[in-house]
């Protein structure tokens, strides 16, 4: 049998996905196209204690993004060790670009007018022998671009986002449409990845909410033709039950592997086909339909019960969800194989979907709050409950709720506290990531626990207290100590900002976030682009 002692759905996505699942069900749309801001942004006349923390994370960006101005200028990012510039991303700023969203959530209007000269000249120049990666450019550089002008309407921004999109195209130039990794923004050469004539699944799927957006502001048709080719290839695939594996050939899009995953090479995509459902004002059925099929098989095992008997195909594959031995903490684990079935939404299901959101964000929590740092692992492996002929389903989440409300619910469902810890840190860094700081402000809104918020705070206090740096914030090579040592990369605070307004300054309604943390403005199609782009 498969042991599921495998890593932890990474920095608290899983988590975020869960909930985004859950919000999809309870929100009514709201036609918005753009700028100016949904509402005002707040001036604290009468400061409260989340409001004092509030400015905290702002001044805490303002001492970032000085630093870099000081000694980065326009380059990618600031070695905040070193206080050196570097050009890791392009070239092209990456900085300024992912900044630009964040400046105008947080009020700061002259940093973010101040760079508008710099967007008036930014011509995205690639050297010859250069290649911009495909699906990070298109998530920060045109996801950011696409974020600032939506909150400001600052035509520039438009401008831009529209020669970036139209420089990229050349990805999808292969003889199925799914795009190369790859591509000079000048000469349209591309180059492919570490895998060779593949392409992940997670970087297939994760350009539709940018370019979608790009062609209702521009109306123009290839924008949306490339990307929901894609989507076509995936509704039209040999797939069953909706597990789309990890990897698929760019030559004729068929899938080069079995593995199914909600982490590492799919998390995005997964997140991607609900946000598109969101973003266009719930009207399109394709995205619908191919992000509700995995969501409860996830959730559930393979073996009948009460509330679920799946399909013949499927029965027989490993679960995803698991806990622990000691502490109950929920994990996901990826099985080598698995079919899975389709259930679709129900009361109940949604239920089982919340207990899933917060029971990953605890564990994320917890692995947080283990550490001398204040801070959690990059990766871990997560402890397996032994099978036995008394407990022949080991640690499988699903079964565990199942035997918890036949017995009639009794106690409280969330994690235990204390107790050994039941995972092994397998890689001790800390990079910034923004993910679990997202899960805790999905959990807050969607929720209104505070626990989440005083949360999030303990993690910005351990962050100012391990990573600062008279320049700016750095990445930690171990969480395990304190104080940690340093790395020379960079942080991002929105999520933080976000977690401690207390007017919801991106309503979740009106907004959805890309995989970059850039939020995007739910729209409605016109019935003329309807017609243009054979919307249905």
């Amino acid at each position: 049998m498969h042991k599921p002692t495998a890593r932890i759905l990474p920095y608290g996505l899983g988590a975020g996905i869960f909930f985004w699942g859950v919000l999809y069900l309870v929100w009514h749309p709201h036609p918005f196209h753009r700028g100016p801001p949904p509402q005002a942004w707040p001036h604290h006349d009468h400061p409260t204690k989340w409001s004092a923390r509030a400015d905290a994370v702002k001044d805490a960006f303002l001492h970032a993004y000085r630093g870099y101005q000081e000694y980065a200028a326009t380059a990618d990012e600031l070695l905040p060790l070193t206080d050196e510039p570097t050009n890791n991303f392009n070239g092209w700023g990456v900085t300024l670009v992912d900044g630009l969203d964040t400046m105008w959530i947080m009020d700061l209007r002259h940093e973010f007018y101040d760079t508008m000269p710099i967007f008036a000249k930014m011509n995205f120049y690639l050297d010859q022998d250069h290649f911009a990666p495909f699906f990070e450019t298109v998530i920060r550089y045109l996801g950011g671009l696409l974020s600032a002008y939506a909150l400001s309407g600052e035509p520039i921004l438009l401008e831009r986002a529209d020669d970036l999109g139209r420089m990229l195209l050349p990805a999808f130039n292969t003889s199925s449409g799914l795009p190369m990794y790859a591509v000079n923004t000048v000469t349209g050469q591309t180059r492919g990845g570490w895998s060779r004539g593949t392409v992940l699944w997670s970087e297939a799927l994760s350009c539709q909410l940018e370019y979608k957006y790009l062609a209702h502001l521009t109306k123009n048709r290839g924008y949306y033709d490339h990307v929901e080719k894609i989507m076509d290839i995936m509704r039209n695939a040999n797939v069953t039950d909706g597990m789309f594996p990890t990897r698929w050939t760019l030559s004729d899009a068929t899938p080069m592997n079995a593995q199914f995953s909600v982490g590492a090479f799919a998390d995005s995509a997964h997140e991607y086909l609900l946000k598109q459902w969101l973003m266009t004002s719930k009207s399109e059925t394709k995205a619908r339909d191919l992000c509700q099929s995995p969501h409860h098989p996830i959730l559930a095992s393979d073996h009948p019960t009460p509330h679920f008997r799946p399909a013949r195909s499927v029965q027989h594959h490993p679960a995803l969800l698991y806990l622990t031995p000691n502490r109950q903490l929920l994990y996901v684990t990826t099985p080598p194989r698995s079919r899975r079935a389709h259930l679709p939404l129900a009361p109940r299901d949604k239920q089982l979907h919340e207990w899933a959101a917060r029971g990953l964000a605890h564990t994320c929590w917890t692995t947080y709050a283990d550490q001398p740092s204040g801070l959690g692992p990059d990766e871990m492996g997560m402890h397996a409950v032994p099978t036995t002929p008394e407990n022949p389903f080991a640690g499988r989440w699903y079964e565990q709720v199942e035997k918890w409300e036949a017995e009639g619910r009794p106690g409280d469902p969330r994690p235990r506290r204390g107790g050994d810890r039941d995972y092994t840190t397998r890689k001790a860094a800390y990079y910034l990531r923004p993910e679990t700081v997202e899960s805790f402000y999905i959990m807050w809104r969607t929720t209104g626990d505070e626990r989440w918020r005083e949360r999030g705070w303990a993690v910005f206090e351990a962050i100012e207290r391990e990573a600062k740096t008279p320049s700016g914030y750095a990445s930690l090579e171990s969480v395990e100590s304190s104080p940690a040592r340093k790395k020379n990369e960079m942080p991002r605070l929105k999520y933080l900002y976000l977690l401690f307004t207390d007017v919801e300054l991106i309503p979740l309604d009106r907004w959805v976030f890309n995989t970059e943390a850039h939020p995007l403005p739910v729209f409605q199609w016109t019935d003329k682009e309807k017609k243009q782009y054979d919307i249905y």
